[in-house]
């Protein structure tokens, strides 16, 4: 006899290949790109845009695996399904989720910061450390009060930050070009100069910049999760996300290359606000200079929006299927959110802004972002492997996208160098992500506990589930 649960009605499809495009392009761009350029310039110098073009590389091979997981699976949950049923290990898939979800709370929390450096550029402040961190934390609450009002608000919000956030990736591009018509400084022997000051070596210096620069390629894995409401996803899946990611990538190369072509790679790497200081340059004699902090603040918004929504969700389903204390899939009464795992989500924020504010020796947007690359590097890692273990796994599965059976090693190898040492990496990143990942495994063993006092036995986890949003 079936359960109430079993008898819930399908999601919609209403997702197109225009909206699913939209989506992913959408969701990659962002913080990335606007707060992260000239910190990889500082690592690589000119070469700025080598970094971008191997984190592309690296992105779109895993990106195929995916491909042959969705199409195979076309439900939501993403990763945590795809481990689930790769290696049917409980505790594996809950960390998966749960380092999915911190992902989605570091990305936050760089995007806050990002925000912040922005709103005091914009305003012509100067407020130091603890000024932009009192701003971050205002900027996440406000978050969480969008959050907790609704999704319906959060999604419309949503659409238009996105808008926002790729017209001002097109504006630095348009400046800049025009930049270049109208004999401006730039100086484009800059772009083929690579500087280092890592005694490590100029392979290291490469892999470190592209750990970092990875970071804004991440958000085109976000999109699997809406499998379940785009029309024909085996079909229309492969074509769009290729081309989501390839216009992702070739908009970042080109503002790496005219951010370097134009301003010195030493003003660069000091700047907060990064691409500010390139249409600054590029137009110098224009108002786009004074309005540009501000669409910035608006695109970064929008990368912080969309994670904070992820992670309060996962959080809510994990919740609801006894891998995480109960506590945690409340819903609100009249507003039908899952207010605790928002205010737990956003409470993580908090403390991580607190921290690379008051005890990281690093830019906080370095710290925060490369704890982001790190996680879901390690995440890709998996991936990779889970899409090569399902290959047996043919029972009752129709016709599907098929990746050459090179691509998922390569992208297995890459993404686990860049997850270790030897790429680079500082030990902050690994402090930050070690410090999540023992908050999740002490809340794991909280619930199992509160489980066994309750007299539940077996959980059974189903990761489809993970992200359901309440009723």
């Amino acid at each position: 006899m079936g359960t109430p649960e079993d008898k819930q009605p399908e999601l919609r499809r209403v997702m197109g290949p225009g909206l699913l495009l939209l989506f992913i392009v959408g969701d990659i761009l962002g913080t990335g790109v606007y707060a992260l350029t000239g910190k990889v310039a500082g690592e690589v110098g000119g070469a700025a845009w080598l970094p971008f073009l191997l984190a592309f590389g690296i992105a779109t091979v895993t990106a195929f695996s995916y491909l042959e997981l969705v199409t195979k699976y076309p439900q939501a949950a993403g990763a945590a399904l795809y481990a689930h049923k790769a290696f049917g290990i409980q505790f594996v898939t809950f960390l998966v989720a749960f380092v999915v979800m911190c992902s989605g709370i570091t990305s936050a929390a760089t995007a806050s910061q990002a925000f912040a450096s922005n709103l005091i550029k914009g305003f012509g402040l100067d407020w130091g450390r603890i000024g932009v961190a009192v701003i971050a934390l205002t900027f996440m609450a406000v978050l969480a009060a969008i959050n907790l009002r609704g999704i319906s608000e959060s999604v419309k919000l949503n659409v238009g930050l996105t808008v926002i956030e790729i017209s001002g990736l097109l504006l630095v591009i348009f400046v800049g070009l025009w930049a270049f018509t109208q004999g401006s400084d730039a100086d484009f022997s800059r772009v083929v100069m690579f500087e280092t000051e890592s005694e490590r070596g100029a392979f290291v210096a490469v892999t470190a910049a592209t750990s970092l620069a990875f970071f804004a390629m991440v958000g085109f894995e976000d999109s699997v999760n809406m499998a379940e409401e785009t029309k024909d996803p085996v079909r229309i899946f492969p074509k769009v996300l290729l081309t989501g990611l390839s216009i992702a990538g070739v908009v970042y190369i080109l503002v790496s290359i005219i951010a370097v072509a134009l301003v010195p790679i030493g003003e660069l790497q000091a700047s907060s606000t990064p691409l500010v200081t390139v249409v600054e340059k590029a137009a110098p004699g224009l108002p786009i200079d004074e309005i540009f902090p501000f669409i910035t603040m608006f695109a970064v918004s929008n990368t912080a929006l969309i994670n904070m929504l992820m992670a309060s969700r996962l959080i809510y389903g994990m919740a609801r299927q006894h891998v995480l204390p109960p506590a945690l899939g409340r819903v609100h009464r009249t507003r039908h959110t899952p207010w605790v795992a928002i205010l737990f989500t956003t409470v993580i924020a908090f403390g991580l802004i607190l921290y690379v504010g008051a005890f990281a020796s690093e830019d906080a947007v370095s710290v925060l972002g490369g704890t982001t690359s790190l996680l879901l590097l390690a995440v890709f890692a998996m991936v990779n492997v889970a899409v090569l273990v399902l290959r047996r796994d043919m029972k009752g599965i129709g016709a599907h996208f098929t990746t050459p059976t090179a691509l998922p090693i390569i992208g297995f190898i890459a993404s686990l160098y860049l997850v270790t040492p030897l790429a680079g990496r500082p030990a902050s990143h690994y402090l930050v992500a070690g410090l999540l990942l023992v908050i999740g495994v002490v809340l794991f063993a909280i619930t199992m506990s509160i489980n066994r006092r309750l007299g539940i036995t077996e959980t059974s986890m189903d990761p489809v589930k993970l992200s359901e949003e309440p009723d």
